[in-house]
């Protein structure tokens, strides 16, 4: 029986939720898989004609919020822009397939193909393994501005509450609250409307405060999809105003503390990565700032260019 072509909308924007399974048993995304699936989509969404509204990477599948734009918005030079972005100088565009590249870009199906495709390659390699990863074709839902958006995101962001891995959405690494909290939505990789009507008119601070509070609020309230935010945390969250303290941004930020390879200014990372950078690692990588640790900064030691 054939399958069922999928519903997508063409010609203007439009917002899909978008899942995908591992056909692995267990919880085989660990820590370092979920960095390189977030680098994939990072580098991929700055590739395609796409806005990431959130996302969260967990133990045995990943979903995604995109609004995807028609490649009809986009100029001959932001497609030439891109396409060097995405090869580099290991290629050259011609004028003939700019026109195959605007529509490729524009399509959310070639969007997640190439995020499974190298994310498998990558685990199968790591792993010295073979075979398939993902479990048939990724679902996708068309999602309707406003309110909907709102909980959908929510509902995204609250899944490792609700599977009881940590108490708060920003404690955790891989999902849209814990990129906002720990790096400040570093590279403007999500989008700041959230779903809210007047986000053109509300200052970005306040945006992400609204959203916390409707994450919050809606998280609190017992499901039987899992776990949820205790009455403590959503009462001291209420007190702040559901905006993060400096405590708050500090605790977001302790992971640099062990994951950075090197972490201190500037110039000491700079120089160390100078001195101890092996001929294998990227020559021009740079110290990035932690964002609300004024003056710090860190560097991994792997490289996380994605070719």
């Amino acid at each position: 029986m054939p399958r069922k072509a999928r519903m997508l909308i063409e010609g203007e924007p439009a917002v899909y939720h978008v899942m995908s399974r591992t056909a692995l048993d267990g919880f085989v995304i660990g820590d370092a898989e979920k960095d390189y699936l977030l680098q994939l989509i990072r580098h991929l969404s700055s590739v395609y004609f796409v806005e990431i509204l959130t996302f969260c990477i967990m133990g045995n599948h990943f979903h995604i919020v995109v609004r995807m734009h028609p490649g009809a918005d986009y100029s001959d030079e932001e497609i030439k822009e891109r396409f060097v972005r995405y090869y580099g100088d290991k290629k050259t565009l011609t004028s003939g397939q700019i026109p195959m590249f605007r529509e490729k870009w524009a399509k959310l199906s070639e969007f997640m193909k190439e995020i499974k495709q190298c994310f498998s390659r990558y685990y199968n390699k790591l792993h010295k393994r073979r075979g398939f990863f993902w479990a048939d074709r990724y679902k996708s839902v068309i999602v309707e501005e406003g309110e909907t958006l709102i909980n959908c995101l929510a509902y995204v962001d609250l899944n490792p509450v609700r599977a009881g891995i940590v108490e708060k959405p920003d404690e955790y690494r891989w999902n849209g609250l814990g990129w906002h909290a720990q790096t400040g939505n570093r590279d403007r990789l999500l989008s700041l409307d959230f779903g809210l009507e007047d986000h053109e008119e509300t200052d970005i601070s306040e945006r992400l405060a609204r959203y916390r509070e409707f994450v919050y609020e809606a998280g609190a309230v017992e499901s039987a999809r899992g776990k949820s935010i205790s009455e403590e945390t959503l009462t001291k969250e209420r007190a702040k105003g559901f905006k993060p303290t400096l405590a708050d941004r500090m605790r977001a930020r302790t992971r640099y503390f062990t994951d950075s390879g090197i972490i201190g200014s500037r110039e000491f990372v700079r120089r160390l990565w100078s001195r101890l950078r092996t001929d294998e690692d990227n020559p021009d990588k740079t110290p990035v700032s932690i964002s609300g640790i004024p003056g710090m900064y860190s560097l991994k030691r792997l490289s996380e260019n994605i070719s």
